[in-house]
């Protein structure tokens, strides 16, 4: 799966049952591994609501990008980094900000393999055509291609 030519609206149905599932009250379920991410719309102004996996890591939600800076969740959060997240029974406003960082990157997607073998492992097979585990040089050289976003939730 090459993200550049990949039919991301493939995955619109898959997106909708998550917002179901968390409307319906699932959201401890399936906030195991999708959160849900309310950006403000850099041209409408209007909320724009997307699923996404997502790794905690020291207090801080991190999400991986797979259409990197071209996603419009991304590009919403470079116009206004003020969001929404509703992970599991929690809902918070946050700041967000775009990494590029290839270490941070690295750290992002060791936590993930480490937290989701199986599934990220294909993807490293599959997306990056590297192998399912990947070493740490190979995770810092396909880093050097990605882009991660970081939230810091608000103090209450």
């Amino acid at each position: 799966m090459d993200p550049k030519t990949f039919d991301w609206r493939k995955i619109k149905p898959a997106q909708n049952l998550h917002r179901l599932l968390y409307a319906v009250g699932l959201g401890p379920v399936v906030g195991l591994i999708i959160l849900l991410l309310t950006t403000t719309g850099r041209k409408s102004g209007l909320p724009r609501t997307t699923p996404l996996q997502y790794e905690l890591i020291d207090g801080k939600y991190c999400l991986g990008a797979a259409r990197g800076k071209s996603a419009d969740w991304v590009r919403n959060i470079e116009a206004n980094p003020k969001v929404q997240v509703r992970v599991k029974r929690l809902a918070f406003s946050g700041m967000a900000r775009v990494s590029s960082d290839v270490h941070e990157i690295a750290d992002f997607l060791e936590t993930r393999l480490k937290h989701h073998p199986l599934m990220i492992g294909m993807i490293m097979q599959k997306a990056h055509n590297l192998p399912r585990k990947p070493s740490r040089q190979q995770l810092e050289e396909l880093a050097k291609s990605e882009v991660m976003v970081v939230i810091t939730p608000d103090k209450s």
